[in-house]
């Protein structure tokens, strides 16, 4: 009974997702305001019934309701409860009922915390909104019902993938999802602003907020995607450049584009159509990471689907959403041209700039992830483009806008000159240089020069950063209070925090220690000054699961330092082998110890890494990730916008 009610809620929901696009778009061209509430309380109807689906499929996983086909595929009453439960998003059904609750929260978050903004141009918004959700329900109906019975069910379910029988699963794919869907804010926005008569600025502001809070959970989501790969797969990597981990980067791009193109449209009402298109290039590629996952053309960890129905449905959508945007965008920007002219040496030009640095990196990691797709649909073969492209291509590009970054917060908005902006970069420039000789000094090997380069770009984002910082608050007395200045604290944030990632991809991608041997209880191997001696080995049983368990002590100079225990398991439902590594985070570094196959003479394969540095990795993002929402708290953002 309850999966019928779940199916019936989201038929519900579908019919509201129709209502708020109608009502909410005809309403505001006829200026009809019953029409426009009608609209407005759709959507708290469409939340109302998704989150009941949701609801009650969670309830068919708790309660191991196996004539749901969706459980019996991805559950197992083995399963301990929180993996049931996050096993509800495991797969692709759940995954996209989850997509759509979420697209459904940040709707109706707009409709209240726009209350404020002119009622046509909200309900324009809402009613572009409304097609996007109507759409994705239409999906979920048609293709993919988390709902579909199955009879007679079977005794026992076929258990959650063990790849994502891991806390990570509970928090990635929802932070992830939060980051993805909330550009959809910044796109309604943007075509709404497309479809008024007079095109004006004032749709940047309303934006930004909402750009700014997506941006910091996808970089968020993107962190502990990067932070569960490391420590679950085994051989210690944190960014493989696959296929659908680009197709969360390329968001992420385009939107730190957006957000430093929007800074300048509200600001000095300059960038006015590149801001546009940057909406619309935002949301349409997180439309195509959704394809990417769902269409079963990848072969990926990530992938969930392998129907091409869906994904040729998937592709209809996305040309009906971005193509007709796309489509206002050229019939309706010359409206929307930019008033304010600015010197070629100003800070519109440096982050004009960076945008463009950013766009360039997004459209090489989309070449190189569609590239191969278009080769084996033309049927010329197989083709693999994998992290050589990527780090030869993605990472020079990329270097440049650390440099960018130092100039653009020292310069003035629409004019300046050399000879003011040099002065200020003296003590900046001298930190730098100081690092750099003392770096040249410490650093070897044979990656040197590429370490000391990585290094003295990060340490002049942190210097030129923490300069524009004490200048800023040094003129505090102008009236700025610290709730005007949280914008620019975010904006110090998210510097230091990527200066702070940069030091951890350089250290650790150049200096990473790995040894893969073969030992015996009692070995023992010296890497980078200790020890690691292999101590016992012992039997292990898990809720859904058998394995072994190797514990192994470190040693620095006969003292013990740490004691890590790294297990193979073997899911019996499955009957998938799974390696847990053992890590011991040091101050500077982690040790990473993975336990391999049982060779004979009661040997074991073993991995051992010493990563440098590599927590920067996700310092740097959390930094990010948390500048972004400090800024939201901006007062700007929250001051009253009249009524036009």
């Amino acid at each position: 009974m309850l999966p019928e009610l779940g199916n019936f809620s989201l038929m519900l929901a579908f019919g509201f997702s129709a209502i708020q696009a109608f009502f909410c778009l005809i309403g505001s061209k006829y200026q009809n305001k019953n029409w426009l509430l009608l609209g407005k309380a759709a959507v708290t109807g469409q939340l109302l019934f998704v989150s009941i689906s949701f609801l009650l499929l969670t309830t068919s996983f708790i309660t191991n309701d196996f004539s749901v086909l969706y459980v019996a595929t991805n559950s197992n009453s083995a399963l301990p409860l929180g993996y049931r439960i996050s096993a509800v998003w495991g797969a692709h059904e759940g995954s996209l009922l989850l997509w759509v609750m979420i697209l459904c929260i940040w709707t109706a978050l707009f409709s209240v915390f726009s209350r404020n903004l002119p009622i046509l141009f909200v309900s324009k918004a809402l009613g572009v909104l409304g097609i996007v959700s109507f759409g994705f329900l239409l999906f979920t109906l048609a293709t993919s019902n988390p709902f579909t019975r199955q009879f007679p069910p079977p005794i026992d379910g076929g258990d959650l993938n063990p790849l994502l029988q891991d806390p990570g699963l509970i928090i990635h794919p929802p932070m992830l999802y939060v980051g993805y869907v909330g550009f959809s804010i910044a796109f309604s926005l943007a075509v709404a602003s497309l479809m008024e008569a007079k095109q004006q600025n004032d749709w940047a502001r309303w934006a930004r907020p909402w750009t700014l809070a997506a941006w910091a959970f996808l970089t968020l989501g993107i962190a502990l995607g990067s932070w569960w790969a490391y420590y679950e797969l085994g051989w210690g990597g944190w960014w493989f450049w696959d296929p659908v981990e680009n197709a969360s980067l390329m968001p992420w791009l385009i939107g730190t584009a957006l957000i430093h193109s929007l800074a300048v449209t509200d600001r000095v009402k300059n960038f006015t159509n590149w801001s546009l298109l940057l909406a619309i290039s935002a949301f349409g590629l997180s439309l195509l990471g959704t394809f990417l996952v769902r269409s079963g053309v990848l072969t990926s960890v990530h992938a969930f689907a392998s129907d091409p129905t869906r994904g040729v449905f998937i592709l209809i959508f996305i040309a009906v959403v971005v193509g007709g945007s796309l489509t206002l965008f050229a019939l309706r920007a010359p409206l929307a041209m930019s008033e304010n002219k600015f010197e070629p040496l100003s800070r519109e030009t440096l982050l004009l700039t960076n945008s463009v640095v950013f766009v360039v990196t997004t459209a090489t990691v989309l070449l190189g992830t569609l590239y191969p797709l278009i080769v084996d649909a033309m049927g010329l073969g197989k083709l693999s483009v994998g992290p050589p492209y990527f780090n030869a291509v993605v990472l020079p590009i990329m270097a440049p806008l650390l440099v960018l970054i130092g100039f653009g917060q020292t310069a003035n908005w629409r004019r300046d000159r050399v000879s003011r902006i040099l002065p200020t970069l003296y003590l900046p420039l001298i930190a730098t240089l100081a690092f750099t000789a003392i770096a040249a000094f410490m650093l070897s090997g044979e990656s040197r020069l590429l370490a000391i380069g990585g290094l003295t770009l990060a340490v002049w984002v942190i210097a030129t950063t923490s300069k524009a910082a004490f200048e800023h608050f040094k003129h505090r007395g102008s009236g700025l209070g610290i709730q005007s200045s949280l914008a620019f604290v975010g904006q110090c944030l998210g510097h230091f925090g990527f200066a702070i990632m940069v030091i951890g991809v350089t250290m650790v991608s150049l200096y990473d220690e790995s040894k893969h041997l073969k030992m015996r209880v009692g070995d023992e191997v010296t890497m980078s000054d200790m020890t690691f001696k292999f101590t016992s080995i012992n039997p292990i049983t898990g809720p859904n699961y058998d394995g072994t368990s190797g514990t192994f002590l470190v040693e620095r100079n006969n003292h013990s330092t740490s004691e890590i225990i790294a297990e193979k398991r073997f899911y019996r439902v499955r009957g998938m082998t799974m390696t847990e590594a053992g890590i011991a985070p040091l101050l500077w570094k982690d040790l990473y110890i993975s336990l391999g196959e049982e060779l004979e003479d009661e040997a074991w394969s073993v991995r051992i890494n010493v990563k440098p540095f590599v927590r920067f990795l996700w310092l740097g993002a959390l930094i990010m990730g948390l500048g972004g929402i400090t800024a939201l708290f901006d007062s700007r953002f929250r001051a009253r916008l009249p009524k036009h």
